[in-house]
């Protein structure tokens, strides 16, 4: 099929149209660059000032941003800015048009191929910035890696949810949270003396759903549980943010502990209900914060006061 009036002028975005018109119509493997050039009406050479093979055709959009996140890197800004760059203004492009007609361009072998190369390239770049941090060797590398699958899963999820879904950034800030920062302290672990042990294991491990990590028993009866909680962190709050919090979170009749334990789930309001309904004391229901999480507050075995957090998703 010939365009009248298509420009004369090469450039990447024409030659990216005609390739996914191409792709579509008689699917990746068959379409060869000579077809994309006679369609996009440029010739073999032009083709090949802008892209080195027909699978570049989809992925130059991101490449460049893949590009600058390294230049990031290496530049020393944070590794999570750095990452979470890439989805700065990205608008849906022919990769994301690709990923959703996977199955009709015949792109599913294709598109892990290059998805593979690319993330490991952006994962030897990341593990690289964390080895002169002085978070290398097999952490660094385990790290590296699992910041690239973030950054991957989360385009994947952006182009997935079709134009008009959610932006890009907010999907990298979720993906990324979900990837333990390195550092000196590798691990935060809070210690509760539960008197009722079992009642508080069957609590937090069987009704709030934190896997059991590790077990020990000693002489005298004594026990102890490690149960995961995911991601850790350490929130410090003056006196004033506490006020302000006890103010956003409850009715004014339950403020906050010096130590109050927060978890983030799914959904605030039916953890909510399936912990009030376990035993704990519901202390202010689950509402919307003007930051847009939904949080609820409980008195809990152990005598832990908790609140349970919603993040906002878009």
């Amino acid at each position: 099929m010939n365009r009248v009036g298509r420009p004369r002028a090469s450039s990447r975005d024409t030659l990216a149209e005609a390739a996914c018109e191409l792709f579509l119509e008689q699917g990746y493997e068959a379409t060869s660059v000579a077809d994309i050039t006679t369609r996009a009406g440029v010739s073999r050479s032009s083709f090949f000032n802008y892209f080195s093979s027909k699978a570049d055709v989809l992925w130059w959009g991101l490449d460049e941003r893949l590009d600058a996140a390294t230049t990031a890197l290496r530049s020393g800004l944070p590794v999570r800015d750095a990452l979470a760059a890439i989805g700065e203004d990205f608008a849906p492009d022919h990769l994301a048009l690709a990923i959703t007609h996977e199955a009709a361009m015949g792109l599913a072998g294709e598109l892990d191929r290059e998805r593979a190369a690319r993330q490991l390239r952006l994962g030897r770049a990341v593990a690289e910035r964390l080895d002169r941090d002085g978070s290398g060797g097999l952490v660094g590398e385990v790290t590296g890696s699992a910041y690239a699958g973030a950054v991957f899963a989360a385009v994947w999820a952006w182009a997935q949810g079709g134009p008009g879904g959610a932006a890009l950034v907010p999907l990298l800030h979720t993906a990324l949270s979900a990837v333990p920062a390195p550092g000196p302290v590798r691990q935060l672990r809070l210690v509760v003396r539960a008197d009722r042990f079992d009642e508080a294991l069957e609590f937090y491990r069987d009704v709030l759903g934190m896997p059991q990590a590790e077990a020990y028993e000693a002489e005298g009866g004594a026990r102890v549980a490690i149960l995961d909680a995911g991601r850790a962190t350490l929130e410090l709050a003056n006196s004033a943010q506490v006020d302000y919090i006890d103010a956003v979170e409850t009715d004014g009749d339950a403020p906050s502990d010096p130590l109050r334990v927060a978890f983030e789930v799914a959904d605030a309001d039916a953890a909510a209900s399936m912990l009030a309904a376990a035993g704990a004391e519901l202390l202010a229901s689950a509402r919307i914060t003007p930051w847009r999480s939904v949080n609820a507050r409980l008195r809990a075995p152990a005598g832990l006061q908790v609140t349970l957090f919603q993040e906002p998703t878009g």
